[in-house]
């Protein structure tokens, strides 16, 4: 399995599973989320009412599909929660592990 360098399954090890049959499936490992403080706050957005997270990522990152960075600096499991709540504050970070100036 081939993702592009922008995927979030990027890093993903690939493993393969031998079935009673013997056919081989192979498979993405399972992904987890990152610890927050592997990311450097550049600002912070307020959700406001009828916001979509694609296009708070367009905004931000440039890109609306990379969604997942938003999701993974906020600790965020199902992406529509972070617009759930009108006034909840999310973090838009460097890329994880990309050391930065701290709320520059």
């Amino acid at each position: 399995m081939s993702f592009s360098p922008t995927s979030r399954y990027y890093y993903l090890e690939t493993a393969i599973i031998e079935t009673s049959d013997g056919r081989e499936l192979r498979y993405i490992r399972r992904r987890f989320l990152p610890p927050p403080g592997r990311f450097a706050l550049l600002q912070e957005h307020t959700v406001t009412e009828g916001e979509r997270l694609d296009n708070i990522t367009a905004r931000y990152l440039g890109d609306p599909e990379q969604f997942w960075r938003i999701c993974d600096a906020n600790n965020a499991m199902r992406p529509e929660e972070l617009t759930e709540t009108i006034g909840r504050r999310l973090r838009i970070t460097l890329p994880e592990g990309i050391p930065g100036t701290p709320h520059a």
